[in-house]
């Protein structure tokens, strides 16, 4: 089992469950970050981090929300690790529980170096 960033954290993109990955296994792209499979050891300590509830177990992730683990899969060999929080964007805010966001506003571009 590993754990899954859905689809909420696109625009949004919270790095609180950075900080206590033990295994540096978050990866960063334009508007969101994902999880890599292989490198996830199970803790659980990211998913009560997430303030908007984006973090799910493989096994509890919502059935709207399945194909986010492909994207996670897919995302953390293409995309830069994150080893420390960032500040949110400035509209995170706004962007928070906002419905099919993966179709509108996903971007398969990494993150800039030294942007966030």
């Amino acid at each position: 089992m590993t754990f899954v960033v859905d689809e909420n954290c696109i625009k949004c993109k919270y790095t609180d469950c950075v900080e206590v990955c033990p295994v540096d296994c978050f990866h960063e792209g334009e508007n969101m970050l994902v999880i890599d499979p292989e490198e996830c050891i199970d803790c659980a300590l990211c998913e009560p981090e997430c303030p908007i509830d984006a973090i799910h177990a493989e096994d509890d992730l919502p059935a709207d929300q399945k194909h986010m683990l492909g994207v996670n899969e897919k995302y953390s060999q293409l995309w830069p690790v994150i080893f420390a929080m960032k500040p949110a964007p400035e509209d995170a805010k706004e962007w928070e529980g906002i419905a099919g966001k993966f179709a509108q506003q996903f971007s398969e571009k990494p993150a800039q170096q030294g942007k966030g």
